[in-house]
């Protein structure tokens, strides 16, 4: 791993966001995952590219046991690539996608969306971004 993408690595957790279910939102179901950051608030794919065995992902989801994966840059999307969660190499069927990932900033406050393996669209609050 370069110099560059150890420091610019960061562990970012994110928290669901307020919704029908949870209309407070919900701290005990998200995610913390690790990844390259830019100047801007956005992931890097050539930081990623050489780091990305320390990109990983937990996945927390109130009493369920947590799961682990690597964020992972896939072909395909809507802009030609996708960067998703993939939680069991060789299979994409349990791989949850981050809806364009690639076009936000990941800082405290920020809004992102994940499409989870079933199909359902969530919306995550950036709790927190610190290095990793």
């Amino acid at each position: 791993m370069n110099d560059v993408a150890a420091t610019a690595l960061q562990r970012i957790r994110l928290h669901l966001a307020r919704s029908r279910d949870f209309p407070e939102g919900s701290a005990r179901h998200g995610y913390e995952f690790v990844a390259p950051l830019d100047a801007r608030g956005h992931i890097d794919l050539e930081s990623w590219k050489a780091a990305r065995a320390a990109c990983t992902v937990t996945r927390f989801w109130g009493t369920d046991a947590p799961e682990s994966g690597h964020l992972v840059h896939r072909a395909g999307g809507a802009q030609g690539a996708t960067w998703v969660f993939d939680y069991e190499e060789g299979t994409s069927e349990d791989d949850e996608a981050g809806y364009r990932f690639a076009d936000h900033a990941f800082a405290p406050g920020e809004y992102v969306s994940l499409r989870e393996e079933d199909g359902a669209l969530h919306t995550f609050v950036v709790f927190s971004v610190v290095p990793a």
